[in-house]
């Protein structure tokens, strides 16, 4: 076996909300907080969330949700007529492999990626933190009602990623490297984060390489 990283930055191109938990509320204060760092009070992002959103886009993009009932893909679904496609069974195999098996028997091993969490490349005099007003609109009379304070880390924040993969024997490390990088893409093309359909979490990866 060996372990193979790819590192890099995280651009944001629009505000980025990731939700953090606030166990005190303050009269005009910001009603929906981002995870911070609990001892620099900085943002983050965790890995948990992109290895999360990697895996839902990529299993969106093999064609594999549909049979899944709304669960993660698992090898026990690999007897679906639409494994006839040679290719589309394969791309199905790597990402169980990569991201894990769901299923009790585990046929693919050990989960080959691990996904560290993306920490703030802190840059002075640089706001890494902003308060949107969201708002739901009524109908009828076209005003605001229920307005409440979104924090978000602004565009044009950084920060740093890590993404470690374990090649077994039995892997083609091409075929993992590129799913990693597949998926990746998809975010660019999607959002990270909540509140995509609002223009948040529009981000791309930079100054990518493997080593």
């Amino acid at each position: 076996m060996k372990i193979i990283t790819l590192s890099g930055k995280i651009e944001l191109l629009s505000g980025l909300h990731i939700g953090g938990g606030d166990d005190t509320m303050k009269i005009g204060g910001i009603d929906n907080q981002v995870i911070k760092n609990i001892n620099t009070d900085k943002p983050y992002i965790p890995g948990s969330s992109l290895k999360g959103k990697m895996r839902s886009l990529l299993e969106w993009n093999i064609g594999v949700v549909g049979i899944g009932d709304g669960k993660p893909f698992g090898s026990h679904l690999l007897k679906d007529t639409i494994f006839h496609d040679a290719n589309k069974k394969t791309a199905a195999e790597n990402l169980l492999k990569l991201f894990g098996d769901s299923s009790s028997d585990h046929k693919f091993g050990i989960t080959r990626i691990s996904v560290g969490d993306c920490s703030l490349i802190d840059v002075e005099g640089q706001k890494t933190s902003e308060a949107k007003y969201e708002n739901v609109i009524d109908r009828k009379t076209g005003t605001a009602n229920h307005p409440r304070q979104t924090e978000r880390v602004p565009a044009g924040v950084s920060f740093e990623f890590n993404i470690k993969v374990k090649i077994l024997e039995e892997d083609t490390e091409e075929d993992l490297k590129s799913m990693v990088e597949q998926g990746l893409e998809l975010i660019e093309n999607d959002y990270l984060g909540g509140s995509g359909s609002r223009g948040y979490g529009r981000v791309q990866f930079i100054d990518k390489a493997w080593k």
